[in-house]
């Protein structure tokens, strides 16, 4: 997948930077802003006509994002780019994949529907599957994922001796037991019952021939919170060290982060997907990797 050059949505500068680093592809500027109606102003200030481009754009809070990123295809488009590709380290609207109730939007099936009409290629990492076996299922655009457990797992070994890898729940397990596969070490997979939308129980097994080992909780993303913060207090209560809390997705909606910052937490870790002060693993040269290696 050669691309000339990249563009970086307001504030995804940092990650745009190193993919560019690693992929030596200049930094194309462009202009997003609002009126003062709100509505979108986009403008390329860069000759793009004939290239290959990418933006790189992270879909949390994706609402306000959207008609943006959409003009922002269009007009290049419009002004003879032949391939646009959409990096989008969190892909947002994945958790709709169906209808619970009756009535309800299918958001997954509408917001791909979306991309792939104004995009030509999609890179993204660990998006949320459940119902959905491929991103190939919703998306009629080239798709290209990557995974971020082989780097969750190279930050353990380095920063912890004696870890216990652990899941909230069993739609974790995949998470956990590749962590863990990878540095050799034990894993136990929690069992979750929810309430509600904010409102959720844990249990675990018999851990004490674990109380040596530094618990590290890893999920795919981090919202609320409630269940990490279930599972440390459950892990607290059994008199286990201080916990690492881990997840590819820094999604911390509302005050999730200063919650979980409170609780019985050695460190917050999760990869640079969302800008948070809990980045801890690049994934820039990942990234630069598969827009090289197409």
């Amino acid at each position: 997948m050669t691309v000339s050059m990249l563009f970086a949505y307001p504030d995804q500068e940092s990650m745009t930077q190193t993919i560019s680093d690693h992929l030596h592809a200049p930094i194309g500027q462009a202009v997003f802003r609002s009126f003062p109606d709100g509505e979108s102003y986009v403008r390329l200030l860069e000759e793009v006509k004939g290239k290959k481009i990418a933006i790189v754009c992270s879909l949390n809070q994706p609402d306000p994002k959207l008609i943006p990123l959409l003009f922002f295809a269009k007009t290049a488009k419009d002004l003879g780019v032949t391939h646009v590709t959409l990096i989008a380290p969190y892909l947002a609207y994945m958790r709709q994949d169906t209808r619970f109730h009756p009535g309800e939007s299918f958001s997954s099936k509408y917001f791909a529907a979306l991309i792939s009409q104004y995009f030509d290629a999609l890179i993204t990492v660990d998006p949320h599957l459940h119902r959905h076996k491929t991103l190939d299922e919703v998306y009629s655009i080239p798709t290209y994922v990557l995974h971020a457990a082989p780097l969750l797992a190279a930050w353990i070994r380095e920063h912890v001796k004696q870890p216990l890898i652990m899941g909230p729940d069993s739609e974790s397990r995949q998470w956990v037991s590749q962590v863990a596969d990878l540095i050799n070490a034990p894993y136990q997979v929690l069992e979750k019952e929810r309430h509600g939308d904010k409102s959720v129980s844990v249990s675990f097994p018999q851990v004490e021939q674990y109380r040596n080992y530094t618990p590290i909780v890893v999920d795919d993303v981090i919202s609320t919170a409630h269940t990490m913060i279930e599972v440390v207090e459950a892990l607290k209560s059994a008199k286990m060290k201080k916990v690492i809390c881990m997840a590819v997705h820094a999604v911390f909606a509302g005050d999730a982060f200063k919650r979980l910052s409170k609780t019985h937490v050695r460190q917050i870790v999760t990869c640079n997907t969302i800008t948070h002060p809990s980045n801890a693993i690049d994934l820039g040269r990942s990234i630069a990797e598969v827009l090289s290696s197409e």
